[in-house]
């Protein structure tokens, strides 16, 4: 088969599965082949051997299956950085980039500030922000174990020793620690959203959280303002809808300066939170 025809074939295939089905024709061949996606479009009458095709139809039946690309191909990228992934960690998704563009704004280029990133996962925010603030001390903390080893590679490949990490619940191993930045994308999809069979593949920990999906960020709104200097911050990213919601449980909490983001798509995606004696010293 010829590449331009094992592209045809397979984008028509993937429309079913995916919202890009010929870039992850293209990538998937490309990986097959071991060559950059250029050479597809420089050679598009060159036959597949045997032993490429095997691979290409493989990883073609694992996407098809459901199989996020990004676990196929074993990378994805996130703030320009090529990130591992695996099914030990969520997918990182492009509108988390808003968290920590908001973030940056809040710090100085030569800040030293002390930054928590709660449920790191692949480690793709704690990364990103340590990649831009080599001044920062950065904590990432996740509940999985598979995870955090994700996360730690990464930031080895990376270079960047400025990330410390640590295993637990939440806020759990941080008691008595203070932090002048606290980001996270906590998991805030329903119990019962049928989303979720779609992303059947990627850990149901990082993605589900009670019957409104609500209960992640409100453990957080609870318990985050102990972990804070009284000039402290929090950025949380939660569902398009939730806005009102995260709102109401943040000021319940006794947050204040509560300020929601929208991504570039429109759709509210980030709240910000302040301390209230942050307000006073303003």
């Amino acid at each position: 088969m010829r590449i331009d025809a094992a592209v045809a074939s397979a984008a028509g295939r993937l429309a079913e599965v995916s919202e890009s089905p010929r870039l992850d024709a293209e990538v998937l061949l490309a990986r097959a082949l071991d060559l950059p996606r250029s050479y597809l479009y420089a050679h598009p009458d060159d036959v597949l051997d045997e032993a490429a095709a095997a691979r290409f139809f493989k990883a073609l039946e694992q996407r098809l299956g459901g199989l996020p690309l990004a676990y196929i191909t074993g990378e994805k990228e996130f703030w320009s950085l090529a990130l591992a992934v695996g099914p030990g960690a969520l997918v990182p998704r492009p509108e988390t980039e808003l968290l920590v563009e908001l973030a940056l704004r809040d710090m100085p280029r030569r800040s030293k500030r002390s930054v928590l990133d709660l449920g790191t996962g692949s480690g793709a925010i704690a990364i990103a922000l340590a990649s831009e603030r080599s001044a920062l001390h950065i904590v990432a903390t996740d509940v999985s174990a598979a995870a955090l080893l994700i996360a730690k590679h990464n930031a080895a490949k990376h270079g960047l020793g400025n990330i410390e990490f640590v295993e637990g619940d939440w806020t759990t191993p941080l008691a008595g620690r203070r932090f002048d930045l606290i980001v996270t994308n906590p998991p805030y999809v329903r119990d019962d959203d049928p989303v979720l069979d779609e992303l059947r593949f990627e850990p149901r920990l990082a993605l589900a959280s009670g019957g409104d999906g609500l209960d992640a960020i409100r453990t957080l709104a609870r318990d985050c303002g102990r972990l804070l200097m009284p000039s402290g911050t929090l950025m949380l990213e939660h569902g398009a809808d939730q806005r009102d919601e995260v709102a109401c449980i943040l000021a319940a909490e006794g947050w204040a300066g509560i300020e929601c983001f929208s991504d570039l798509a429109g759709r509210p995606r980030v709240t910000r939170a302040v301390a209230r004696e942050r307000l006073h010293n303003s």
